[in-house]
């Protein structure tokens, strides 16, 4: 999902320390998870749309579809109304610096359910999915804007990997704006 119009994504990965340790999915009560069932496409254009991607349909939708993992996207539902709040995918990637690698990718979530932890949920959920299926190399991509997911990558375990020379100062911000450690030392580095 990187971008060429000048700007580069922020880029985050998961370390190889934690590929023998998939990250166990926790889910409040009240809540399940489950993965992508047929006729869910609706109430996820509705989750992206209150997320901030008003532009989700069925055309927008096709392409990633080829690049879900089997059983690789994710659903938190609210129990009792059985609505769809929250969900990530397992997509497969073929970038430059990921060859073969997995890409934790289009998380979303309804803001009437935010701060519950279904965020969390789903990207573990995804995250334990790509190391299930052997993946090695699992990233993925966001803006320094979206605080409250870099917050929930950061839980998880994902580490900033900085494939630019501006990123060591954007993420400096970023974690100075979370009240999060600075320790660009232990991050990943291209090369």
């Amino acid at each position: 999902m990187a971008q060429d119009d000048g700007y580069t994504q922020l880029e985050m990965v998961w370390p190889a320390r934690l590929l023998n340790t998939p990250p166990v999915v926790k889910l409040p009560e009240g809540y399940a998870l489950r993965t992508y069932r047929p006729g869910d496409e609706a109430r996820f254009y509705r989750v992206m749309k209150l997320a901030g991607w008003p532009e989700w349909d069925n055309e927008t939708l096709q392409p990633w579809l080829a690049r879900i993992l089997p059983a690789g996207w994710f659903m938190a539902i609210h129990v009792a109304s059985g609505d769809i709040v929250a969900t990530a995918m397992a997509l497969h990637s073929h970038a430059e610096l990921h060859p073969f690698g997995g890409e934790l990718g289009w998380v979303s979530g309804d803001p009437a359910h935010a701060g519950k932890g279904l965020g969390l949920a789903v990207c573990a959920a995804v995250t334990a999915r790509f190391i299930a299926a052997g993946y090695d190399n699992i990233h993925l991509y966001t803006e320094d804007w979206r605080l409250a997911a870099l917050k929930t990558y950061l839980k998880l375990g994902y580490v900033p990997f900085l494939c630019a020379p501006d990123m060591v100062k954007r993420w400096q911000n970023i974690c100075r704006q979370l009240e999060w450690p600075f320790m660009p030392e232990s991050w990943k580095s291209v090369g």
